[in-house]
């Protein structure tokens, strides 16, 4: 079916005609007459009237574009390497100290809105800590660099274990940079713990939501009815006040609940006095095995959307970036992300894998209180096939395999995307809890590609206002884009 035709996409961005080639991996400028000529079949073209449009079409498929050829088999490259990567390889763990928290956040994984985690009182104990870092240890040879995370429930509520694990890791670590990490709600902060992480240059992510009336809205203490914005506020403020050099390592991470007014939100991180130095992510509420739908209000998407065009405009230098909020700037490390990807190539290769998956704990392999190896944070802690081993026996290669080539599970769908390189699926979005399903993972599909055409949309239109994409990834000047325009 798909065998004759070019495996292209094409778009229009400013009244411009675009044809992304999917085995050549470029972008190429291009005219509506060319677009119809191509879909169309040999003989037909070949009796059209335009014959100096057909001569181009066929010098560029002389020239290996316009190819039809598809991927014959869906293996991620790094499968016959695994074993390399999880004996040498792993960047970072994260230890989960404990399943139980101070809060009960509406939206969180562990606060009874998902099918898939709930808080419990189980706690890691130091013995198992210990072996998850000298595993980290023993099984980064090659890494120059490696990161502990602490994460919970929330770790401050494992004060005491935090400290025996800097204090044991700094013993055992040599010839290697250590450094931490650690995600908190912010509301356990002291001197005493402020101060180890001080000396130990610890790097603080903290969850705020915006101004009172929106983090006080889902952000609840789980026995009381104080205002958790309060407290983080005020330890906090202690922060700046007493380590202002420290101050600059805290990040602040905001869910973006669109039942809140957007501009309350960027507002609060622009202008309060505390957090509008800071840096801050942003990031949406998890629909993955959530209970209940989560909303989405058009307005809170206008708005957001005018900011990225803000962020654009601040980018071809016609806006100073103090007008741009912080909750968007993120996006154009995507854009700069997929630009990169634009490297031509001869075609596809016979065996690939969409984009999406990481090595399965490489990155940043997560261990529970337990001591059981997940592939990160995210994904599911109930479903079997996200155990990829435990902190006695090692790592169990058969599930690794499973996740990492997760294109699998819709082999002939993903032959004939067009999206196949900015795919950003895992294997996160295609746990049913029961196990990987097909069905969850396809459900993802028609937003994955939308988001892709979104960027490379954006990418050709800062591209056509003279945007020099290339400095701002290590200042290469591949060609990134064909003019076939006649």
């Amino acid at each position: 079916m798909h065998n004759h035709k070019p495996f292209i996409h094409t778009f229009k961005v400013g009244g411009k005609d675009y044809i992304y080639d999917v085995n050549r991996n470029v972008i190429l400028k291009g005219q509506n007459e060319l677009i119809k000529m191509l879909m169309k079949d040999q003989a037909e073209s070949e009796n059209v009237e335009d014959k100096d449009i057909f001569e181009l079409m066929v010098k560029m498929k002389n020239d290996g574009f316009f190819s039809s050829n598809r991927i014959k088999e869906i293996l991620h490259p790094a499968d016959e390497l695994i074993e390399y990567y999880l004996n040498s390889k792993i960047q970072k763990i994260t230890l989960q100290l404990t399943q139980n928290c101070n809060l009960n956040c509406s939206y969180c994984a562990y606060s009874g809105g998902y099918y898939n985690r709930t808080h419990t009182k189980s706690r890691m104990d130091f013995e198992i800590a210990k072996r998850s870092i000298d595993f980290l240890l023993g099984h980064s040879e090659d890494n120059k660099e490696i990161n502990i995370g602490f994460y919970g429930g929330e770790p401050l509520l494992e004060k005491g274990l935090i400290r025996k694990c800097i204090n044991y890791a700094k013993e055992n670590c040599f010839g290697k940079k250590l450094s931490f990490t650690i995600t908190t709600n912010g509301t356990l902060l002291n001197e005493n713990i402020v101060q180890l992480f001080v000396e130990n240059d610890v790097y603080l992510v903290i969850s705020l939501d915006g101004p009172k009336e929106v983090q006080d809205k889902n952000r609840k203490f789980a026995c009381t009815s104080k205002s958790t914005f309060e407290i983080v506020m005020r330890n906090v403020s202690f922060i700046k006040e007493k380590y202002p050099n420290y101050y600059k390592n805290i990040c602040f991470n905001a869910v973006l609940d669109q039942e809140n007014e957007f501009c309350c939100i960027d507002n609060f991180f622009r202008d309060f006095d505390l957090v509008k130095e800071a840096m801050v992510l942003a990031s949406e509420i998890n629909p993955n095995s959530k209970k209940e739908h989560v909303k989405n209000d058009q307005t809170f998407i206008n708005n957001y959307k005018y900011e990225i065009f803000k962020l654009f405009l601040s980018r071809l230098g016609r806006l100073d970036q103090s007008y741009v909020s912080k909750l968007v700037k993120t996006y154009f490390i995507s854009l700069e992300k997929t630009f990169a990807q634009l490297k031509l190539t001869e075609k596809l290769p016979e065996k690939a894998h969409h984009g999406g998956p990481c090595i399965p704990g490489s990155q940043r392999l997560f261990i529970d209180t337990l001591g059981n190896f997940y592939p990160c944070e995210r994904v599911s802690e109930t479903s079997e096939i996200m155990k990829i081993g435990n902190i006695f026996d090692g790592f169990n290669y058969d599930n690794i395999r499973e996740i990492l080539n997760i294109g699998k599970l819709s082999e002939s769908k993903c032959k004939n995307c067009w999206a196949f390189r900015f795919c950003g699926l895992c294997v996160a979005m295609a746990d049913s809890v029961n196990g990987l399903s097909r069905y969850e993972k396809v459900s993802k599909c028609n937003r994955t590609i939308k988001f892709a055409e979104d960027r490379l949309k954006d990418i050709c239109m800062l591209k056509n206002l003279k945007y020099e994409f290339n400095k701002f990834i290590g200042g290469r000047n591949e060609r990134k884009t064909i003019d076939i325009s006649l």
